[in-house]
């Protein structure tokens, strides 16, 4: 009896350490804000998928992925979501860390002219140069305009945006000695 019971507890070991990975694995692979194409306007928006129902129904067969939100709700809240077949060809390539990843692979600082390099989860993010010469952080990016925006920007490391951030809203405070003057009645920021 003993070895039945060492077997039935080993046996549920095993299939709790299954779905544990199943769960883990689904959750990494669909997690974040991601950009696809909508199928039904041609056109980028930003979408996310329902994490809990994907972890749920993918633990013992492939994910049933249906997203959680779009940048086209609620005006088209009821879809046909298509645009999931993107997310299940290539998640990675949806996801918006990842293609901003990407983006900043081999470009250097507009201002200061150093390797943005590899950009790692929890490190301090660079940001984005806008054509009216403002710092945009990631965050304030909207998924369906990253396209966009990213065609018109340039990278701008985390030093020199802070240094920017710093300036647009506490000149009183910043003495930089390497960079123009910013006049007091405008709201551009300095560049070099």
């Amino acid at each position: 009896m003993s070895n039945l019971a060492g077997f039935l507890g080993g046996f549920i070991a095993v299939l709790a350490i299954f779905g544990a990975t199943r769960l883990v694995s689904a959750w990494l692979k669909y997690r974040g804000q991601m950009v696809i194409t909508c199928p039904e306007n041609k056109r980028p928006a930003g979408v996310s998928v329902d994490m809990r129902h994907a972890a749920v129904t993918g633990i013992g067969r492939r994910p049933e992925l249906r997203l959680a939100d779009c940048s086209r709700w609620p005006e088209r809240a009821e879809c046909g979501q298509g645009c999931l077949q993107q997310i299940e060809a290539a998640p990675e390539d949806c996801r918006v860390r990842n293609i901003l990843t990407q983006w900043y692979l081999d470009k250097t600082c507009a201002w200061c002219g150093r390797a943005i390099g590899a950009i790692h989860t929890g490190e301090r993010k660079p940001a984005v140069l806008t054509p009216d010469h403002l710092s945009v952080e990631w965050k304030d990016i909207p998924a369906e305009r990253l396209e966009e925006t990213l065609a018109t920007a340039l990278p701008l490391c985390f030093g020199c945006h802070i240094a920017n951030t710093m300036v647009r809203e506490r000149p009183d405070l910043v003495i930089d000695r390497h960079r123009p003057a910013v006049s007091q009645g405008t709201k551009e920021t300095h560049v070099s």
